[in-house]
């Protein structure tokens, strides 16, 4: 049987960011307003954790109100019009409604429409993994630009009393415009999933139960079996971030930076102890005084580093996420 030859895309070789932007809770929520409910003490969050503050939003504020300041503020330092974004992709765990996707919405705030859009729901591997299709969008042609976001509400999916997960949590939105680029600007992706851990990191009770439960069934809520995950980031995770060095052909002395998921700063610290990175490496610790934003992580991180070493700019860092599922992702990106 013949058929006729069938058209395929192509576009351009080599992608990079271009840009960056943040936006952060509106509220600073020190360990001391946060200690009773759990019993605990601002030493031991600050031992445990390294978390000093946390950023946490209005009420009123919506994931995607976080997602359109940062977004806005990426696409103007791309330099590029909102009509030249492809795909608009949002990575998010908090959004409060199944459907429709944040992206969605995001696309018509931005100016961004018939952009392609939807969202990922890769938790705090969610911006690596939205950065490994959006690079791959531009180098089929699938798209000119495009914008990927990492956006949290996680003040809305916390219990106060809850000792294993709720004082690391904070809200905001990282967004990065990724396009074209003369050389290669973002490495080959290590990602996957593990799902013997599936139930480590996750909600206390589903919305099915939650409504069939009269009242008696709590809001679902976000918790995790610290112990497991500490383990399985310290040690798992490092050979994941090695492969994708390796794969970018790069070694840990070479790097300008390294972004890692802000899940605590003790798993910070083990990292890079077991990357041997060198002082020269500057480590994000975005979570001293934002907290854990989960897919916001990584580009809030970076956009900090970046305001406060610009020299990084041109450098190379290596990004990492991890978190609920269990989900990974790591690249060696160009920081814009």
């Amino acid at each position: 049987m013949t058929h006729p030859q069938l058209n395929q895309t192509t576009g351009a070789q080599f992608t990079r960011i271009w840009s960056l932007g943040a936006a952060r809770g509106e509220n600073v929520v020190p360990n001391a307003d946060i200690i009773e409910p759990i019993n605990s003490s601002d030493e031991w969050i600050q031992q445990r954790t390294g978390v000093i503050t946390r950023v946490r939003a209005d009420k009123e504020t919506l994931v995607v109100d976080l997602a359109e300041i940062a977004s806005k503020e990426a696409i103007e330092k791309a330099g590029i019009r909102p009509d030249q974004i492809g795909a608009v992709l949002v990575s998010t765990v908090s959004s409060g409604v199944q459907t429709p996707s944040v992206a969605t919405l995001l696309a018509e705030r931005v100016g961004a429409n018939p952009a392609a859009a939807y969202d990922i729901s890769a938790a705090c591997a969610g911006f690596t993994y939205g950065i490994a299709q959006a690079d791959s969008f531009v180098r089929t042609g699938l798209a000119e630009y495009v914008l990927v976001v990492g956006a949290e509400k996680l003040s809305d999916v916390i219990d106060p009393t809850d000792r294993t997960i709720s004082f690391l949590l904070g809200d905001g939105a990282g967004a990065a415009i990724v396009g074209p680029s003369d050389s290669a600007g973002i490495s080959p992706t290590v990602w996957g999933s593990d799902g013997s851990k599936w139930d480590a990191i996750g909600m206390t009770n589903t919305m099915t139960e939650y409504r069939e439960g009269a009242g008696t069934v709590a809001w679902p809520t976000l918790r995790q079996e610290g112990q497991t995950v500490f383990r399985w980031a310290v040690w798992e995770m490092v050979k994941v971030a090695k492969e994708a060095l390796t794969r970018a052909g790069v070694t840990s002395d070479q790097l300008a930076a390294f972004v890692p998921h802000q899940a605590n700063m003790r798993i910070i610290d083990e990292f890079a102890k077991q990357l041997g990175l060198p002082d020269t490496v500057v480590i994000g610790r975005d979570i001293a005084t934002t907290g854990n934003t989960s897919a916001a992580s990584i580009p809030l991180a970076t956009h900090r580093l970046l305001l406060e070493n610009p020299e990084l700019s041109g450098g190379l860092a290596l990004q990492i996420g991890f978190g609920a599922g269990l989900v990974f992702g790591a690249q060696v990106v160009v920081l814009p």
